[in-house]
C-alpha cells in the first residue's frame, strides 16, 4: 500500500488514515525522536502491551495506562506489589494481561538496575538501524531488522521482558530511531531520523 490521502488531503502512510486517532498519532508522534528514561519506559511498556493486539487498542487506552502505571515513572512502577497487580488486573480501562503487567513491573526494576552509565536511551542508540532508502509502500517496511534483534537480546540480557525483535523494532519506529514513513508521506521530511 502506498501513501493515502488523509482527511486534509495530505498523503500519509496507509495505516494512518484508518481512524482519526491514528492520523493524529502518525502526524504528531510516530517516528519522531523520544528522549528521557520515563518517556522511553512508557513506550517500551505500551509496545509490550500491544503485542498480539492492534496498536489502536493501546493508543485509545494510553491515558488509562498512564494513570494505572503512575505516569510510567520507573521508580513508582518498580515499587508495585501484589496489591498493585490485583488492582491492575481489575482495571477494565487497560489491557488486563497478567504476564504483560508483571513484565512492565519487571522492566521498571530492570531499568533501575542498569549498570552505572547505562541508560535505556543509550541502549536504543547503540542499536539504531543504519539509514536506508525510504520505503515506497508498506510492503517495503520490515517487521524486524538485525538491529532490533540485537536490541531485544541486549534488553533481555539486562532483565527486560516482552521485548522480542518485533516489539523492539516497533519501538525503534515509534521513537524515531528509524524513519519508516513512506517516501511520499508528508510527515517523512519532518522527522529527524534517516
Amino acid at each position: 500500500m502506498s501513501a493515502v490521502s488523509g482527511s486534509d488531503g495530505r498523503l500519509r502512510c496507509g495505516w494512518a488514515v484508518t481512524s482519526a486517532d491514528y492520523e493524529v498519532y502518525h502526524d504528531q508522534e510516530w517516528g519522531r525522536p523520544v528522549t528521557g528514561e520515563t518517556a522511553l519506559f512508557e513506550r517500551i511498556s505500551l509496545e509490550a502491551f500491544q503485542s498480539g493486539l492492534s496498536w489502536i487498542t493501546i493508543l485509545r487506552k494510553r491515558e488509562a495506562f498512564r494513570s494505572a502505571f503512575a505516569g510510567f515513572d520507573p521508580r513508582s512502577v518498580a515499587a508495585f506489589n501484589d496489591d498493585d497487580v490485583v488492582r491492575l488486573l481489575g482495571d477494565a480501562a487497560i489491557v488486563r494481561n497478567r504476564a504483560k503487567i508483571l513484565a512492565t513491573i519487571a522492566n521498571a526494576r530492570a531499568l533501575l538496575s542498569l549498570p552505572p552509565g547505562t541508560t535505556l536511551e543509550g541502549i536504543l542508540e547503540a542499536h539504531r538501524p543504519a539509514p536506508r532508502d525510504p520505503p515506497e509502500s508498506l510492503a517495503d517496511v520490515p517487521a524486524v531488522v538485525p538491529e532490533s534483534t540485537a536490541l531485544a537480546k541486549d534488553l533481555r540480557s539486562h532483565g527486560f521482558r516482552f521485548v522480542g525483535p518485533t516489539t523492539a523494532y516497533a519501538m525503534q519506529q515509534a521513537t524515531g530511531y528509524v524513519n519508516d514513513h513512506l517516501v511520499s508521506c508528508w510527515v517523512r521530511a519532518r522527522t529527524l531520523s534517516g
